[in-house]
């Protein structure tokens, strides 16, 4: 008989242990905090995932759960040249060290190449893949070569409605001639 496992509140522990995998196909609309920042959300967005468990050997310890998360997907957003709206493609793939109390997390995510994180009988696996696919997001989202042409410069309409330069505070000493005491 082999264990069920939740994305929704996983055994980490028990998942490595048993070098689990779980996969998703999830609406858009599922991950809220991800689609607050969509633009034009609609229900044909999807978050395809994939999570593997393992257990690894540590020098001078025992053996630690590891957990290797994939996922993907195609993020609606507005193109900050054109103001066009675009799909970004999203995408992860990292591993994850489980350690058993935060200090120790905290110790030693500083230090190690891969994040750590707390083990938990009901760590929820969605809101690992929201936060990653999160970070995944582009701070100035823009197209590589919009469709519409981006005006570029500024017209002489532009610059008539410009105020005029404001006179320098300094001009009336250009005008002053410095004398030189006689001695």
């Amino acid at each position: 008989m082999t264990k069920e496992f939740s994305a929704d509140r996983l055994d980490v522990k028990a998942f490595a242990q048993a070098k689990a995998r779980l996969a998703g196909h999830d609406s858009l609309l599922k991950y809220k905090r991800l689609s607050q920042s969509a633009h034009k959300l609609h229900p044909e967005l999807y978050v395809d995932w994939s999570a593997d468990g393992e257990l690894r050997d540590r020098l001078g310890s025992s053996p630690q759960a590891w957990l290797h998360l994939k996922a993907e997907a195609a993020f609606p957003v507005v193109c900050q040249r054109c103001m066009q709206p675009m799909d970004v493609p999203l995408r992860v793939d990292r591993r994850f060290r489980f350690v058993h109390d935060e200090a120790t997390a905290e110790a030693q995510d500083g230090e190690s190449e891969e994040d750590v994180l707390v083990l938990s009988r009901e760590f929820n696996l969605r809101e690992l893949v929201e936060d990653e696919l999160l970070l995944d997001l582009p701070l100035v989202p823009r197209h590589d070569e919009c469709p519409v042409p981006v005006q570029m410069s500024v017209g002489e309409e532009d610059l008539a409605s410009e105020p005029a330069p404001a006179n320098n505070p300094f001009a009336a000493l250009a005008g002053l001639q410095m004398h030189k005491p006689k001695s």
